[in-house]
């Protein structure tokens, strides 16, 4: 398999890693819990992802692959998403029934972020008509690799049971789940840094 080039993404690129990224959470199922209807979700989505990681573009840490087939946005240590941002765009556009299960899934996501130094990732995704093809682990390759650079650990969220498995290749630890009422489970998982990597 030829080996997938990863580069960072320029601000100037970041409506077509947005398109990239709404494209591949079309069938995410926490995506489409808080957003069922397709109209709501296709337009608040790019919204969702400027708020949860455009200050990936900051840090050089919104990555993509060559071919433009996927892409990720990783938050630096100390940088966090724009919860208010999120946090309105949910009270004004997710199902009303749902508006305490969400509530309470962002209060105990805060609750699991790691409090020594960590990247965070909230979005990775690959083109629907891109996936199989190692892209998301190219992805995942290149930021972890900065990360065991820097002696960083590394933390997510996984919103897709289907992922857990990559990322557990790539050295990502369950540390438990979240759910509440209605929502799908949300995964978080850590991976200590790998100072001796590379």
């Amino acid at each position: 398999m030829a080996t997938i080039a990863v580069r960072s993404a320029s601000r100037n690129e970041e409506s077509a890693v947005s398109a990239l990224i709404t494209l591949a959470f079309a069938t995410d199922p926490m995506a489409r819990w808080s957003l069922r209807d397709p109209q709501a979700y296709l337009a608040v989505m790019p919204e969702l992802i400027r708020a949860f990681g455009a200050a990936a573009y900051e840090s050089d840490s919104a990555y993509v692959s060559e071919d433009g087939g996927g892409a990720a946005m990783w938050l630096p240590p100390g940088v966090e998403p724009d919860i208010e941002t999120l946090d309105r765009l949910i009270q004004e556009n997710a199902d009303p029934a749902i508006l305490p299960d969400v509530g309470a899934m962002f209060d105990a996501m805060a609750r699991y972020h790691p409090e020594v130094p960590h990247w965070y990732l909230p979005l990775i995704g690959t083109d629907p008509a891109r996936q199989g093809q190692g892209i998301g682990g190219a992805l995942m390759r290149h930021a972890l690799a900065r990360c065991d650079r820097d002696g960083v650990a590394a933390y997510l969220e996984s919103s897709n049971p289907r992922n857990i498995p990559l990322y557990q290749r790539h050295g990502f630890e369950i540390l438990g789940t979240i759910q509440f009422g209605s929502s799908p489970v949300l995964t978080p998982m850590l991976r200590p840094p790998r100072p001796d990597a590379g």
